[in-house]
C-alpha cells in the first residue's frame, strides 16, 4: 500500500492554514472562558482561559517562523469572526438577515485567496 505524501509545495500552505486553525480555536476557547468567568467567577474558567491566550502567543509566534504575518493574522480573525458568528447564532439565538451571511461568505472566499493567490516580491 503506497501512502500519498503532499507536494513540498503544499507545505506553505498546510501549515499556514493549520497556523489560522489553532490561533482561531486558541482565541475562541479563550473567549468563552473568558465569558463563562465573567458570568460564574469561578478561577477555573479564568486560569484556563488565560493558559488559551499564553498558548496562542506562543503558536502565533511560532506560526511567523514560516508563515506570512498578513496572511496568518487575516485568516486567524476571519476564521475567529466566522466561529462568533456561529456560537451566537446556535447558543445565544443571534438571527442574522442573509446579506450577512452572504458578507460571511466573502470573508472566508477572500482569505482563501490570500492563502492561495499569487503573492508579489518581498520589499
Amino acid at each position: 500500500m503506497k501512502i500519498a505524501v503532499v507536494p513540498a509545495a503544499w507545505h506553505f500552505y498546510a501549515l499556514s492554514a493549520g497556523a489560522m486553525v489553532m490561533l482561531a480555536g486558541l482565541d475562541f476557547a479563550g473567549s468563552i472562558l473568558a465569558k463563562e468567568w465573567t458570568e460564574r467567577h469561578h478561577a477555573g474558567y479564568y486560569l484556563a482561559g488565560l493558559a488559551a491566550f499564553v498558548l496562542l502567543y506562543v503558536v502565533y509566534a511560532a506560526s511567523l517562523r514560516f508563515a506570512e504575518l498578513t496572511t496568518v493574522t487575516f485568516g486567524w480573525v476571519v476564521l475567529l469572526q466566522v466561529g462568533i458568528v456561529l456560537i451566537d447564532t446556535q447558543r445565544y439565538g443571534l438571527s442574522l438577515p442573509p446579506g450577512k451571511w452572504l458578507a460571511v461568505g466573502g470573508l472566508l472566499a477572500l482569505q482563501g485567496y490570500l492563502l492561495l493567490g499569487p503573492n508579489g516580491d518581498a520589499s
